[in-house]
């Protein structure tokens, strides 16, 4: 319990969060990030079975037809169904069943599960992370996805954690991350709301997570399920997992962070 206690402070040590991000952070345009899509580096296969065994019983009775509702149900059931908990770090089929448990699981575990039900289901989906400009050690960050609808010809966030959507006020239509974060640098009047009806939205969370002025964004991008899945089943519990995370760092087999509408060095800057 105290070595994996250690660990634990480890893992969040504002050094280790920094060093994180001078590693792994690129700036690139808006246009940069058209092509990557946690699709392309993650197969139908390379996804355990016990997510299809979990995606029959979320469809059991029924299969929608377009991308944004099939997403809604995904989102929906996840939510209803995952307690949350600890962060996990663990293998993605261990992960799932460890939160569907009851036993852990936070909005980066929530993203990356999410990122898997929608490989199988064939929806282009990504991953996205908010940080504060400059670091902020009280902010841990919040993970969330956005998800391709071929209705209505483009991205648009989606928070499994929170079974959550944005808009443009007036406007019927989710925005996607981008055009998220371009209303808030506008200041333009921006609404949320929940499609799930039977949990209660924190709007402070919201206001933490999103819409405080400070906070960026940046896109997951080259995250390679089946790579972590092997290496993280040989490593656990014995080494810490930043230590397996610079491993791959160092074999070229990182993720990598991409900054579409910041510079991402102003994360290392006074106040």
């Amino acid at each position: 319990m105290i070595l994996k206690k250690m660990f634990w402070v480890l893992k969040r040590h504002p050094f280790l969060y920094t060093t994180r991000f001078k590693l792994l952070s690129k700036n690139v345009s808006v246009d940069d990030i058209g092509s990557c899509t946690y699709n392309d580096t993650n197969k139908k296969e390379d996804i355990s079975n016990y997510y299809s065994e979990i995606n029959n019983t979320i469809f059991k009775d029924f299969t929608p037809q377009t991308d944004v509702l099939r997403v809604q149900n995904l989102s929906v059931w996840l939510q209803n169904n995952i307690k949350g908990g600890p962060g996990l770090s663990e293998p993605s089929d261990k992960a799932l069943k460890i939160m569907l448990a009851g036993k852990g699981g936070v909005c980066s575990d929530m993203a990356q599960v999410f990122n898997n039900f929608c490989v199988i289901n064939e929806i282009r989906v990504r991953e996205w992370g908010t940080t504060r400009a400059p670091f902020n050690t009280a902010f841990g960050g919040h993970s969330f996805n956005e998800f391709f609808s071929k209705e209505l010809n483009k991205w648009i966030l989606i928070d499994p954690s929170n079974s959550l959507f944005f808009y443009n006020s007036g406007e019927e239509t989710p925005l996607s991350v981008v055009e998220l974060f371009q209303l808030i640098r506008k200041e333009k009047d921006i609404s949320y709301k929940s499609f799930n009806d039977k949990k209660k939205l924190e709007v402070k969370s919201i206001q933490r997570n999103y819409l405080n002025p400070n906070t960026i964004p940046f896109l997951i991008c080259n995250y390679s399920n089946k790579t972590y899945d092997k290496f993280l089943r040989h490593t656990r519990p014995y080494i810490p997992v930043f230590v397996t995370h610079f491993a791959l760092y160092l074999l070229r087999k990182s993720y990598h962070y991409r900054f579409p509408l910041d510079d991402y060095k102003i994360i290392f800057s006074e106040d």
